[in-house]
């Protein structure tokens, strides 16, 4: 039995990370909460085999969210969440990754408690640190690594997002990791602020679908 629900009496929902696609790398917590949920709302970015493990007597609603497709509206995410929610459901709303990085877990907690409800929110592993682990290799290294820096190459319509000649001096000289999510539409872009900043001999890895079977990487330099 699910034990971990908050003790106040107020509606819940629970904003869960599904990790990077690979059954194996659910976290226990994720998927007692999957069983104990009567409704689940699931992202785009969950794998099948993620959403196999949800009991078959519960509804499942799709909420795509994809960079750069049709989605549904985030506006309508929030009111579904409420409505089932204040109706009496065990609502889970499964992400992709986990719920705080990139994936709007921070404006849907937001939201959900101006409202009046209770949020948790269950971590999952990020696809950042899945994909670089799957190759080997650490984001964090005594000897060439002394941190990491997460961030998004898809800023939203109207944002310049990161300045990335900074953020490449930076990382030089503070010696960091740059994992860099959902960049490949402007990954031209990218390359050549980096490179104002970054050797051009600075290891680069390409990592695709995460965990799963299909998985795709390639390995290669900053200015390949």
């Amino acid at each position: 039995m699910f034990t971990s629900a908050p003790s106040t009496q107020r509606p819940c929902v629970r904003l869960v990370g599904a990790g990077p696609g690979d059954p194996d790398l659910l976290t226990l917590k994720a998927l007692k909460a999957l069983q104990a949920a009567t409704v689940v709302l699931v992202d785009d970015l969950v794998s099948d085999a993620i959403v196999q493990l949800i009991p078959a007597h519960v509804r499942v609603m799709r909420v795509g969210k994809r960079g750069g497709c049709q989605s549904t509206a985030q506006a309508f995410i929030h009111k579904l969440m409420v409505q089932e929610a204040q109706a009496g459901e065990q609502v889970v709303r499964l992400k992709g990754g986990d719920p705080f990085l990139f994936g709007r877990g921070g404006e849907e907690v937001e939201f959900l408690r101006s409202q009046g409800l209770e949020v948790e929110v269950i971590n999952g592993i990020t696809a950042g640190l899945a994909g670089v682990t799957s190759l080997g290799v650490a984001l964090t290294h005594r000897e060439h690594a002394h941190g990491v820096v997460f961030v998004t190459g898809h800023a939203k319509p109207g944002d310049q997002g990161p300045d990335w000649v900074a953020l490449a001096h930076t990382a030089h000289q503070a010696r960091l990791t740059l994992v860099i999510y959902m960049g490949v539409k402007l990954a031209e872009q990218i390359q050549s602020h980096l490179l104002q900043g970054l050797p051009a001999n600075t290891p680069v890895a390409i990592v695709q679908h995460v965990s799963l079977p299909q998985q795709r990487q390639v390995i290669t330099r900053l200015d390949a």
